[in-house]
């Protein structure tokens, strides 16, 4: 699964989602499956949210995969394709190959510079990597 509208300046959620989608996507997260009135009423502790908006957004985020749905009797229950850490791992390992496509070393140069400040604990996963990599060729 792929989301194809990344937005730089956003955090987070709000990074491969809207608003909407985002909370959304955190409350099914935090549960099990739901209907959309559930949904809804989560929802509201912020503000009123029209259950014609929720379920169009919902059905929105079928379509786009990342939500799945299933009858159940009248209703429709709704769960994650993926859970919270799958989809993140699938979304930045997506996003690093086209960088790497697009930019090269360019991409491997400012990734380094990034370490400089970074854990050393991310800084051993990487010297694991590259001897992992060294490896194989």
């Amino acid at each position: 699964m792929k989301i194809h509208n990344f937005k730089y300046n956003e955090s987070g959620l709000n990074r491969f989602f809207g608003t909407l989608e985002a909370k959304i996507m955190d409350i099914l997260w935090d549960g099990e499956e739901m209907v959309i009135k559930d949904v809804q009423h989560k929802l509201e502790g912020e503000k009123v949210v029209n259950f014609n908006t929720v379920m169009t957004v919902m059905n929105r985020l079928v379509e786009k995969r990342v939500l799945q749905k299933r009858a159940a009797g009248r209703s429709f229950l709704y769960r994650p394709v993926l859970s919270k850490h799958e989809f993140l791992e699938a979304q930045s390992k997506e996003l690093t190959h086209e960088l790497m496509e697009e930019f090269g070393s360019l991409v491997v140069n400012h990734m380094l510079d990034a370490l400089e400040v970074a854990d050393p604990m991310l800084m051993d996963k990487l010297e694991q990597k590259i001897k992992e990599l060294k490896k194989e060729t």
